[in-house]
């Protein structure tokens, strides 16, 4: 099993790059985020990976962060899911995106990912809504923050302390930093997401 390749870009194309590692060049599928992630032809790149084995094929696909990859695992569980639609999730949605829609229940943000149509997008946010606060990972407007650090980690750790879903904390924790601000106490942010998730 290859779990992560360092090595030269040797090239890249839609949904696809070539890495270059000793002398072999890997064809590895991506999301457009890590194809972006990856930067110009000829740098030195490393993409955690997931290898897919059938009877007919063998496919390599590549992720920019461990994380993604995570996500990837999390959303071709669900039926119906495939390579392709998974990675086309994770091309049209922030990870934090993501999670915040899931833990809202929010199937109509899912359906922005090409191939996912409103049955599958309900299918997903059904299935998952549970499972993705335990990935971590909630944003705010801008980059991913993470959900271990800071003021924001803690509120998160805080929520789940008093009996809230891991999805649950964090959605509220997110809601509440976007309307607070990036520099939010702890106890403002508890308090913010509190009324959140009573809502």
């Amino acid at each position: 099993m290859i779990a992560k390749l360092t090595g030269r870009l040797d090239s890249s194309g839609a949904g696809h790059a070539v890495i270059d590692v000793g002398g072999v060049g890997y064809l590895v599928e991506a999301s457009a985020r890590t194809l972006d992630a990856l930067g110009p032809v000829g740098g030195d790149v490393t993409v955690h990976t997931e290898m897919l084995v059938g009877e007919d094929f063998m496919r390599l696909l590549g992720f920019a962060r461990a994380e993604e990859r995570d996500w990837f695992r999390l959303l071709t569980s669900v039926q119906g899911v495939g390579a392709k639609v998974a990675l086309a999730i994770l091309s049209a949605l922030e990870i934090g995106d993501l999670q915040r829609a899931l833990a809202s229940s929010d199937s109509a943000m899912i359906a922005r990912a090409n191939g996912v149509g409103p049955k599958l997008a309900q299918r997903i946010t059904h299935e998952l809504k549970d499972k993705a606060g335990a990935l971590g990972g909630i944003a705010g407007s801008g980059p991913s923050l993470s959900a271990t650090s800071g003021p924001v980690g803690d509120a998160v750790a805080a929520l789940t302390g008093l009996g809230f879903k891991p999805a649950e904390a964090s959605a509220a924790v997110a809601a509440a930093s976007e309307e607070l601000g990036a520099g939010a106490s702890l106890d403002a942010l508890v308090r913010a997401a509190l009324k959140k998730a009573a809502k």
